[in-house]
């Protein structure tokens, strides 16, 4: 399923870091971050790696495993890092890291999480085109990359646009898992 036309990249290569101050208008009236903020910032730094991978201009197909974990303060500063996870014929995974740190970097955590698909288009018309394939080659860029298949299936079965039979990676999973674990 991987585009097999063009030279692999490597993660790095289109790796995006965005930071941003949450100022008054970015709150809500607890004083934090509003979600929806926080998404389209999210986005666009996602959107700047898959554009960087892909070579090209990209869409947003879906958003998924969004995760507010921990609230982000007004005036907290937000950094974002974007890595591409894997790469099929003509759309791109990407996983956005959010960390909320105070002005002073200190208190720096991880707050949120989220995988990003993206589809790449032809800037003449408009059109799906192929991506190059990921090159994982830390061990996380491999979990990944190992992962994003039945990251995958699951967004297609939950879309509509995939039968759960024909989801031969999620199956494989559970497959593999003890009976203890599926009923917990």
């Amino acid at each position: 399923m991987e585009a097999s036309k063009t030279n692999p990249k490597r993660v790095s290569e289109s790796k995006a870091v965005m930071t941003e101050m949450v100022m008054p208008n970015d709150t809500n009236p607890m004083d934090n971050l509003m979600g929806g903020n926080l998404l389209r910032w999210m986005d666009i730094v996602s959107s700047i790696c898959a554009g960087r991978h892909c070579e090209a201009h990209v869409v947003t197909a879906s958003v998924d495993h969004v995760s507010f974990t921990k609230p982000i303060k007004m005036g907290e500063i937000v950094t974002m890092e974007a890595t591409v996870t894997r790469a099929f014929n003509t759309s791109v995974e990407i996983y956005v890291e959010v960390f909320a740190a105070n002005i002073k970097g200190q208190n720096n955590r991880r707050s949120n999480h989220a995988y990003y698909t993206f589809v790449a288009l032809d800037g003449e018309n408009g059109k799906p085109i192929e991506v190059p394939p990921v090159l994982p080659l830390t061990e996380i860029e491999q979990q990944r990359y190992d992962s994003a298949i039945r990251r995958r299936e699951l967004r297609l079965i939950l879309s509509g646009r995939m039968k759960v039979e024909q989801a031969t990676e999620l199956k494989m999973l559970f497959a593999s898992l003890p009976v203890e674990k599926l009923k917990s």
